[in-house]
Formats: C-alpha cells, structure tokens, sequence
C-alpha cells in the first residue's frame, strides 16, 4: 500500500516550477512517473507500513501522522500513558525515535521529489533533441 503525503519536497519549490515550467514540474498529488529502480544497480528498498490501520485507529492518530513513522509516534504515546504525568524525560528515547524517522521521511521525499524533476527534465531534453 502507498500512501501519499501531502509534500514530496517544498511547497514554493513546487509552486513556482509548477507556474514556470509546468511540463518538468513533478506532480506531488500523483504517484512518481519513472520506475522507482531506473537508474539503481542494486534494487531500492520497498518502504512500509510497520503499524496497522486497528493500531493507527485504536491510537485516534490523525490522518497526517499516519505514515511511515506511525509506529514509532504509537511507540511514544504509549510511553507517556504508561509514565504519565512524568512522561517528559522517561520518553526521550521514544522521542529522540520518532523526531529522527520524521526527519529521515522528511529528506526522503525530498529526494524523490528532486529525482523525479531531474528525470523530467532529462525527458524533456532528450525530446527536444530527438
């Protein structure tokens, strides 16, 4: 299962490429144009899910913190229940977890999103001149 989010990189990036250069500007309401291997000798890791929709709903998380990080917010939550009301420092580990994935996420799609407009862009090219 794929889930989108709502940013593959930055909104301004987005925006303005979207407004000057629309046919190299990837789509970050749709999934990637390219196969996710071109151009890697060694097949790319398969991103999933490691909590489940019962977990995501039995927490009442939210639609945007259910991603691939979920579990690790879940991992959090149960440990603030289970110190509360002294959660704060007993749930750095728990903390320093879900912040550290978050961010990983965070690069990761952008990444995607500078690999999908450089190929685009690429594409573009090769039309030109073809």
């Amino acid at each position: 299962m794929i889930i989108l989010t709502a940013t593959m990189g930055t909104k301004l990036s987005v925006s303005l490429e979207g407004a000057t250069s629309p046919e190299t500007a990837p789509r970050v309401d749709r999934p990637p144009t390219f196969d996710p291997q071109y151009g890697f000798e060694k097949p790319r890791k398969v991103r999933e899910m490691k909590a489940t929709w019962e977990e995501m709903e039995q927490w009442k998380l939210k639609p945007a913190q259910r991603d691939y990080c979920a579990h690790h917010l879940i991992a959090l939550m149960k440990c603030q229940t289970q110190n509360a009301p002294f959660a704060g420092h007993a749930c750095d580990g728990e903390r320093g977890a879900w912040d550290k994935c978050e961010y990983d996420d965070h690069i990761s799609r952008i990444k995607e999103f500078e690999r999908e407009r450089r190929l685009l862009q690429r594409q573009a090219r090769k039309e030109v001149s073809a």
